[in-house]
């Protein structure tokens, strides 16, 4: 027993894997995710990975939460220490109370132990030795043992894993009955010779209702064809090639000819990211819905083409995974840190509209929207997802579509319209809104046609280099930039439960963590109103956030505080109104982090509101 009170909770707790990459323990600690939330208790789990194939640290972690939090919460109520390299470090991340579960085969000095923690030791590698004579099957087989053990430990129902295995390994009954004879090797161990239940259990429940588990990536995959695309070109980059990866698959099942097994579709791996940016920009060009997935490094080698297609005002769609920067970085690792080369990617005046999802829903959805907005406003468009939310299969509500919704094509001049003799002017604002007319290639055999290239014209496409038409076309973008503030997704408020002076700005995978920390705040009577920004260009609404508040905090997860350097310059906000609260270091930002940083903040009196009397309280 440890020497201080051991934690006791039922559906809410967080439960840390510490393996080596290669072992095979990934398969099986998704295995207990998934049996978890087979018993109607919601799970957010994270792989944390090496950048190498084989031999590095890996830790998966498991957030059980039947309050329904999905963010990370912040320190480990139970460690599966199967790592020795990582042992110590490990054993450290334990928070007082909690419980250490290692393989007992070999034993362990005292002092590799902590006193305020509960050690549950079960000899794996003997156990596997014993049973087993192939070293594969040792190794493979001695995580599902600590499935089984971990299921008896925490009052699992072992039908519900069982289940799962037979599941997977359908049609292949020597794989199911090798797993689950492990799995029963580990559990009836447990039961044996562990305090079975200890102070951590999982009870059935239906707080999972009806909502799917899959990760970002495939969302945007799918959102991708459900947005009609049919033209991906591509360079592989982690941690954004599974979004390819997926959108083939979507393809091959709903973008074939039945009649013929023809693909309607064409997916190319370029030689490198400027080829593949440039082939979805002639693709756009000619009419088709065309998109590429990368992350930092390829934002940065397409730099040249993003400046080519929003002054040409070609439409392309840009999934941008995010990962720990600058240069190569943490390239396994998560990080909000794109923003700023995105939203004004390439030399010269240029802006971008930017989506930043929260979910797999959202990627789904705002992966769809995209390539509206794309054809909309003629216009590279970039969805702002990270590692957590790309490559972390989670929970999300389960994806709709209205099947009498039609595709937005835009401002496009048709064969009736050239036939009869309508002005048309490639770059010609008719409307006021700042997005002109547009022809594809074939709409009309001598009409219409235009020539564009990156260089200056006027209204009509032809080449100039006159100042004023210079003028006239860098007006007539910022136009339509403005337009767009309209049409990118709304901002989503929540007032806190009294009226507060104090506000808090977010965006993307900050979301499910910010939502437990303003709970956390919420219950310490910290009240704070936030507000989670959806797209750029910022609409009025977030101008009117930060107006409406003394001091507005920041969180985001990078280190030059992007997004708030964006609001400052786009909204020529006092810098001293928004206070940074800046998380970077690979791992996705806690619940516990946010709480502390803005209770310091607030208890230190650095952001004491400024003359509340005479001014008026928002609601």
């Amino acid at each position: 027993m440890s020497a201080v009170q051991a934690i006791q909770s039922c559906n809410e707790f967080v439960i840390k894997f510490a393996n080596v990459n290669g072992s095979g323990s990934a398969s099986a600690n998704e295995l207990f995710s998934r049996a978890i939330m087979r018993m109607g208790v919601p799970v957010a789990p994270r792989n944390v990975f090496p950048s190498n194939i084989q031999g590095l640290p890996t830790w998966y972690e498991a957030r059980v939460s039947g309050q329904g939090w999905l963010g990370t919460r912040g320190g480990c109520d139970m460690m599966v220490a199967m790592n020795p390299q990582t042992w110590d470090r490990d054993v450290a991340a334990i928070d007082p109370g909690g419980y250490l579960f290692y393989d007992s085969s070999k034993a362990m000095p005292r002092s590799k132990f902590r006193d305020d923690i509960t050690v549950l030791g079960v000899p794996l590698t003997a156990m596997c030795n014993q049973e087993y004579t192939d070293a594969r099957q040792r190794q493979l087989f001695k995580n599902v043992m600590y499935v089984g053990a971990l299921v008896a430990l925490l009052d699992m129902e072992f039908d519900a894993t069982a289940t799962l295995i037979t599941d997977r390994y359908r049609g292949k009954d020597k794989l199911i009955d090798a797993n689950i004879n492990a799995l029963r090797i580990g559990y009836d161990y447990a039961r044996q010779h562990l305090p079975c239940p200890i102070g951590l259990r999982v009870e059935r429940s239906d707080k999972v209702g009806d909502r799917i588990f899959i990760d970002g990536n495939s969302a945007c995959g799918l959102g991708a064809v459900y947005g009609g695309a049919t033209v991906a070109g591509w360079y592989p980059i982690t941690p954004s090639t599974s979004v390819i990866e997926a959108f083939s698959s979507y393809c091959r099942k709903y973008r074939t000819d039945p009649d013929n097994g023809r693909g309607r579709y064409a997916i190319v791996q370029a030689e490198d990211e400027l080829a593949s940016i440039g082939m979805v920009i002639g693709a756009g060009w000619n009419g088709a819905r065309a998109f590429t997935a990368t992350s930092g490094p390829g934002i940065s080698l397409m730099q040249e083409f993003f400046g080519l297609a929003y002054f040409a005002e070609i439409p392309a769609v840009i999934f941008d995974v995010q990962r720990g920067s600058p240069s190569t970085g943490m390239p396994t690792r998560t990080q909000q840190s794109d923003l700023l080369a995105c939203a004004y990617a390439s030399h010269g005046d240029t802006r971008h509209v930017l989506l930043f999802p929260e979910d797999a829903y959202e990627c789904f959805t705002m992966g769809a929207q995209a390539f509206d907005l794309a054809e909309r406003l003629q216009t590279p468009v970039f969805v702002m997802l990270d590692l957590d939310i790309g490559m972390n299969e989670g929970l999300c509500a389960p994806f709709d579509w209205d099947d009498e919704r039609r595709y937005d094509r835009g401002k496009l001049m048709s064969y009736e319209d050239l036939e009869a003799g309508k002005n048309f002017g490639r770059y010609l604002d008719v409307d006021g809104d700042g997005i002109a007319y547009r022809t594809i290639p074939g709409t009309h055999p001598t009409k219409g046609a235009y020539f564009t290239r990156g260089t200056t014209r006027n209204a009509y496409a032809k080449y100039s280099e006159t100042g004023a038409d210079y003028v006239y076309n860098m007006e007539r973008l910022r136009r339509k930039f403005d337009t767009a503030k309209s049409l990118v997704p709304a901002p989503v408020l929540h007032n806190a439960a009294q009226p507060t002076r104090i506000g808090a700005i977010y965006y993307g995978s900050t979301s499910p963590a910010m939502a437990e920390a303003m709970a956390l705040l919420e219950a310490q009577g910290v009240h704070v109103n936030t507000l989670r920004v959806r797209g750029f260009p910022f609409c009025d609404d977030i101008m009117q956030f930060i107006a409406d508040h003394d001091y507005v905090f920041v969180v985001e997860q990078n280190e030059s505080a992007q997004l708030r350097s964006m609001l400052i310059n786009e909204g020529e906000i006092d810098p001293k109104r928004l206070v940074r609260v800046l998380h970077y270091d690979g791992s996705p930002i806690t619940a516990r982090f946010i709480s502390k940083k803005i209770a310091d903040a607030v208890s230190e009196h650095k952001i004491s509101p400024i003359d509340q009397a005479k001014r008026k309280v928002a609601p």
